[in-house]
């Protein structure tokens, strides 16, 4: 019996994708974990793989199609024994019908008036005008005043004719011209007058990801109220740790990265401050028993959280190795659901670009979100001397229904302290 090979949803929120490419063509055989194509999620750009054997019969959506909904049968595989060439597609979705037929018997309603004829003048006008270079605004008062557009040489870009073009001519009789006048100085203004500033642009159509980004941020800002709460944390001790822990992991090739000390300080303050571990889901708060950390990861067409697990736990040499494959395998979209779906917290840092600290966006249905801002040297107070200190802010975006400012301080203080104090989060 043939197998129809359907749209996946290859994430919860997924409701339909963009089949961006097929990997396999109409006779190729399959086996089970095949690549078959290659998927533009809400997410990211992801293989789907066969879950079957056969012989790929027939292709029923073509690879750029967009919309395709989840659940929608994109290919036809034809099982050991069958004839790829005897397996029809299913049948398209009939349209439905516009109006019921019983409504179709109704008799119509007389036909209205047609309006009178323009004058021949001003469909000539017309005619021509619609092969000419015209603003809106323009187009609209050259009709007020009765002129001849095909009679202007328009001073705009490419000899586009506006609205001075318009204001200078003498043209069109003078009942016209004081219609016109009296019409414009009564109307609103246009915004359709920006328009005659013929910036040049390219114009690209939005992915499947950057409309998800788009909509869930959107949600996000509008019904979650944030509260931002910020710290300046001195990272020289920080920043000693790393280079001693660099110097003996070299043998074994792991370079760790402040990113790396930065999550594991994230995790270790949130099991310390449980309040600010959790989640709120319609009327239930959920307070999670271990930190997994969502880490925001720039990639082509948007971002991507691929998470740590158990970070709290792990060490950072862990950390550093599943980070590094992980955002590898997010730049080639090849990471799976479950690597970067779910979390209960997340970080962003955007230290590397120069940004001295920034507010992040909460990623529902998580409760917080720490935005890492670069390390600087500055002036700085220490044992009531002013020195030089390398001086780093963090700001924790928190969901104020689910965390209280209170608790939100709690743990941007023990963030704080762990990371002047590194030894800490490893004890």
């Amino acid at each position: 019996m043939p197998i129809n090979l359907q749209m996946p949803a290859l994430s919860p929120t997924m409701e339909e994708g963009t089949l961006a490419k097929w990997l396999v063509k109409e006779g190729d055989s399959v086996s089970s974990g095949d690549l078959l194509a290659e998927i533009e999620t809400d997410k990211a750009t992801m293989e789907f793989e066969a879950i079957d054997e056969g012989v790929i019969a027939k292709i029923v959506v073509a690879e750029g199609t967009e919309n395709v909904k989840v659940g929608a049968v994109i290919a036809i595989i034809a099982e050991e024994g069958e004839e790829a060439g005897d397996v029809e597609a299913p049948a398209a979705p009939k349209a439905k019908a516009a109006e019921p037929i019983a409504k179709e018997e109704t008799p119509a309603p007389p036909p209205k008036a047609e309006p009178a004829p323009a004058p021949a003048a001003k469909a000539a006008s017309n005619a021509n005008d619609d092969r000419l270079k015209v603003s809106p605004l323009a187009r609209r008062l050259a009709e007020q005043k009765g002129v001849d557009l095909a009679a202007l040489s328009g001073s705009g870009p490419n000899g586009r004719i506006i609205k001075a073009d318009i204001d200078a001519t003498e043209g069109g009789t003078s009942s016209a011209k004081s219609g016109s006048v009296a019409s414009a100085q009564s109307a609103a203004p246009s915004p359709a007058a920006a328009s005659e500033f013929d910036i040049p642009h390219t114009s690209e159509k939005l992915t499947s990801m950057r409309k998800t980004i788009a909509r869930r941020l959107t949600e996000a800002k509008q019904t979650i109220p944030h509260i931002y709460l910020t710290v300046d944390i001195e990272l020289d001790k920080l920043l000693k740790l790393r280079s001693e822990l660099n110097a003996t992991l070299a043998s074994r090739d792991i370079k760790l990265s402040v990113n790396d000390l930065l999550i594991k300080a994230l995790a270790v303050s949130l099991m310390q401050v449980p309040k600010c571990n959790v989640s709120i889901e319609g009327d239930q708060l959920k307070t999670f028993e271990r930190a997994d950390i969502s880490v925001a990861v720039s990639i082509e067409g948007g971002l991507i959280t691929p998470i740590i697990k158990n970070a709290d736990s792990k060490s950072l040499s862990a950390i550093s190795t599943e980070m590094k494959d992980l955002a590898g395998r997010a730049k080639d979209g090849k990471l799976k659901m479950h690597e970067y779906q779910g979390g209960t917290a997340s970080i962003s840092n955007m230290g590397m670009f120069g940004i001295k600290n920034f507010d992040a966006v909460i990623n529902p249905p998580q409760a917080m979100i720490m935005a890492i801002g670069a390390g600087e040297k500055r002036p700085h107070v220490i044992d009531d001397s002013l020195q030089i200190a390398t001086i780093m802010s963090a700001t924790g975006s928190f969901d104020h229904r689910a965390i209280d400012g209170a608790d939100g301080a709690q743990l941007m203080k023990v963030f704080k302290e762990l990371c002047e104090n590194p030894l800490g989060m490893l004890a």
